[in-house]
């Protein structure tokens, strides 16, 4: 006898502004909005501050949620200011 099991499908990123957009784009993106000067203010971490690069900030946001959330919260906001006009 074999198990009749259908996985359910994936939720809908349809409501998710981040779905797609790799952690890669949108750290280039911040850069070339405020610069590593400004962005290291706005988010004060050592790979934001001290020889930043893209590479590793990269290393570091793969392996530190709590510094991931604010830069994809920093983008987001970025994003909805740009909307309005305001960047």
């Amino acid at each position: 006898m074999t198990a009749d099991f259908t996985p359910t499908p994936p939720q809908s990123q349809a409501r998710n502004p981040l779905h797609g957009v790799t952690l890669e784009s949108i750290l280039t993106q911040l850069v070339a909005a405020y610069g590593w000067e400004e962005l290291g203010r706005q988010i004060n971490i050592r790979c934001f501050t001290s020889d930043p690069s893209i590479n590793s900030s990269l290393k570091f946001l793969r392996k530190t949620p709590w510094a991931r959330e604010k830069v994809e919260s920093l983008f987001l906001f970025m994003q909805r200011e740009q909307r309005r006009g305001n960047l």
